[in-house]
């Protein structure tokens, strides 16, 4: 049976997700080159790194990740539920409202407009207007859910409606605040109680758009391009109970050693360590999805991306809990070996399993056989990861060496090494660095290139999807 699928709407989230991954990567390229040359700002104030660098994290997390979260989580919807999205103009609204949120943020966050708030930094009117796209987004997809034919709702739609959920409330709540005027405005909560409430958005933005989204992409995406059900469906419902559970409880271990109250430290830290085991639970059942088509990591690049993707996932998901131990922590905070936790979460799961989603999903929204060019995607995943591996490498060890300078003490008290000789130090590795980055986004330009070949090429014949509904797989 065929439904009318709004695979228009998925094409432009698809697209844009492509276009601003790579406006958000090549501001994060340049800042790196910042880091190692900072006489490139050219001593414009909206070329600092202090101004570029939240325009970067917004655009690599929200445009890019955002785009691609609501783009398949509307495909996966409608697919898995065998109905029409819901409100097909507000769907539209959905599009149209996050890319001027997105306009905004470009146009105010260089010019210093901002709430110097972690993940959070977009003034109090774009906040206003960005809860009221989001609860137009929750519309749409719990609207669909409800009108479905299918009874059964796919594990996926849990994880997407877990991070639609919650990001509205941490969003809500995180931006409680009282204006002073067009752009300025101050927390309702004071001093401890407001770091507190920024570390649990901060981190929960981490632990639902960066986790619980991707998590919903992967139990769709990994099964269908395997061609095989997930490995143990228990496995995630019980991942999924056991992630959303614990989760909202880990954002206090970013406050370390400051004036947030030790039983609240040691809490996130208790939390952090307990949420290894239904990372790794969600690991091994998207990898163990393969049990029986192992054959297909040699000739598809599309599995390749994503189970090394889930192999990033589970990398960090053990370092974060590690970095958690107040004891690991004081030697970690505030060096680049976060820097280098984050983006191997960042690149290494969040930007290949997206990569890896859109080559599966583009020839299906344009009727094609496959992508323009497998060898390139094959390009692309290699470009990719050995980008990944030089960035993150560089900065774990960045990171500890300026650790063990930092607490390097002399007999009488005083420090061995002065601040500036740490970052003489690890000069050499911000060019490691800078030199990943230009890989990874190298690899973003083939891509650009291979979807545009995709949809402008007409070889390829109307692609004939035979592979069985997840919902019928489970």
């Amino acid at each position: 049976m065929n439904y009318n699928f709004n695979d228009e709407l998925v094409k432009k989230f698809t697209t844009a997700t492509i276009l601003w991954g790579i406006v958000g990567m090549l501001v994060g390229v340049f800042i790196a080159a910042q880091m190692a040359w900072p006489a490139l700002n050219f001593d414009i104030p909206w070329l600092t790194f202090s101004r570029l660098r939240p325009l970067h994290t917004n655009a690599v997390i929200f445009a890019f990740g955002g785009n691609a979260l609501i783009g398949t989580s509307f495909y996966v919807v409608y697919r898995t539920c065998k109905a029409n999205l819901y409100a097909p103009k507000l769907a539209s609204f959905v599009f149209w409202g996050y890319q001027l949120v997105i306009l905004a943020a470009v146009l105010t966050l260089p010019f210093g407009y901002t709430q110097s708030r972690e993940y959070a930094e977009l003034i109090w009117p774009i906040d206003i207007f960005l809860t009221l796209v989001w609860v137009a987004y929750a519309v749409v997809f719990f609207g669909t859910i409800t009108k479905r034919k299918e009874p059964h709702i796919y594990v996926a739609n849990w994880f997407y409606a877990a991070f639609i959920i919650t990001i509205a409330v941490l969003h809500i709540v995180n931006n409680l605040q009282v204006p002073v005027n067009w752009h300025l405005s101050y927390s309702v909560f004071p001093g401890a109680v407001d770091a507190l409430v920024q570390w649990w958005y901060g981190h929960n933005a981490v632990g639902f758009f960066l986790t619980a989204g991707f998590l919903g992409m992967m139990y769709y995406f990994i099964p269908k391009q395997a061609e095989r059900p997930i490995y143990s469906y228990r496995l995630s419902i019980v991942h999924f109970w056991a992630l959303v559970s614990s989760y909202m409880w880990a954002g206090p271990h970013h406050l370390h050693y400051t004036s947030l109250p030790d039983w609240a430290q040691s809490l996130g830290m208790v939390f952090s360590l307990i949420l290894l085991a239904p990372s790794w639970g969600g690991m091994i059942n998207g990898i163990m999805t393969l049990s029986g088509a192992w054959h297909k990591l040699r000739d598809d690049p599309i599995i390749k991306l994503m189970i090394v993707s889930l192999s990033f996932y589970g990398m960090s998901t053990f370092e974060g809990p590690m970095m958690s131990i107040k004891t690991v922590n004081a030697l970690s905070h505030y060096t680049d070996w976060t820097i280098g936790h984050v983006h191997s979460g960042a690149l290494g799961w969040v930007a290949l399993m997206t990569v890896g989603a859109l080559y599966a999903l583009i020839p299906k929204l344009w009727g094609k056989k496959g992508m323009y060019s497998t060898q390139l995607i094959n390009v692309h995943f290699w470009v990719a990861t050995l980008g990944i591996v030089l960035y993150i490498a560089s900065m774990w060890i960045a990171g500890v060496m300026q650790g063990l300078m930092w607490r390097d003490i002399n007999e009488d008290g005083t420090v061995v090494y002065s601040f500036a000789q740490t970052i003489k130090a690890t000069y050499p590795y911000y060019v490691v660095r800078l030199l990943g980055g230009i890989l990874f986004i190298a690899g973003m330009f083939v891509m650009l290139y291979n979807f545009i070949k995709t949809v402008k090429t007409d070889k390829n014949d109307k692609a004939e999807d035979n592979v069985a509904e997840l919902g019928e797989m489970a």
